[in-house]
């Protein structure tokens, strides 16, 4: 979950226009362009499905009304992923404990397909959900796999690694879920699945990037290996909406 610290020229511009660099303003960016028809929209709100990815899309200075369409469409005692917001939330609403990370941009990465890197279709999610709980790389959900492309790596049948596509602001592609099984680590099998969706994402004629938390200095050496170079610092936080809130 990222909450950008945008430049002011990046705020989105009235009606839920995406005013400034599509990296900036990532789920407004995906939700009204490429990953529109995932959009659930109340007001200047914007979320996708609940069973496809937790992020929200608010105005980057919230008012009282856009608090209420959050609550709206989250509901009482929900989590709800900051991603742009410069206003503070309102009174009563619990603003979890923002954690450091970095977003990372291709700039020379050394994509390339991979034969052992299978396309996974919604068959595997079972295994996908499962390797996704042992290896915890971040939020990925039953139709999570509709966002983009996801190649695995399998050994004696069994998914042991994987990589996909997440939000896709127009002309990017962001990599995620990139999880490796515990007993199959060491093997460079995540950097493989790396440049493997990156290869898929340049085939499109768009920029691959990444984000990491900014205390996971080996996924930052690793990425920064492969090509990828540090565009944004950036904090994974998010809001609970009240139990008690009103919602109408």
């Amino acid at each position: 979950m990222v909450v950008a610290r945008p430049l002011p020229a990046t705020r989105p511009a009235p009606g839920g226009r995406v005013s400034g660099h599509p990296l900036d303003e990532l789920p407004r960016s995906a939700l009204t362009g490429p990953h529109a028809h995932f959009a659930e929209r109340r007001g200047n709100v914007l979320r996708y499905p609940v069973d496809v990815s937790p992020f929200f899309a608010l105005p980057a200075e919230p008012t009282a009304d856009d608090w209420a369409d959050v609550a709206a469409l989250a509901g009482p005692g929900a989590i709800v992923p900051l991603t742009g917001v410069t206003g503070a939330p309102p009174a009563g609403w619990e603003l979890v404990e923002p954690i450091g990370g970095v977003q990372l941009v291709d700039d020379g990465v050394a994509a390339a397909h991979d034969p052992a890197a299978v396309r996974l279709t919604p068959a595997d999610v079972p295994e996908m959900l499962a390797l996704v709980g042992r290896t915890k790389p971040g939020p990925f959900l039953p139709r999570t796999i509709e966002l983009g492309t996801y190649l695995g790596i399998r050994r004696g049948g069994a998914l042991v690694a994987m990589a996909g596509e997440r939000l896709h602001p127009p002309g990017f592609t962001e990599i995620s879920a990139v999880c490796t099984d515990a007993g199959h680590r060491g093997q460079g099998l995540a950097t493989r699945l790396v440049l493997a969706v990156a290869a898929g994402i340049r085939d499109r004629g768009e920029t691959p990037f990444l984000h990491a938390a900014a205390d996971n200095v080996d996924a930052i050496r690793l990425y920064g290996s492969l090509g990828f170079r540090l565009r944004r610092r950036t904090d994974f936080a998010a809001v609970r909406v009240p139990d008690d809130v009103s919602v109408s």
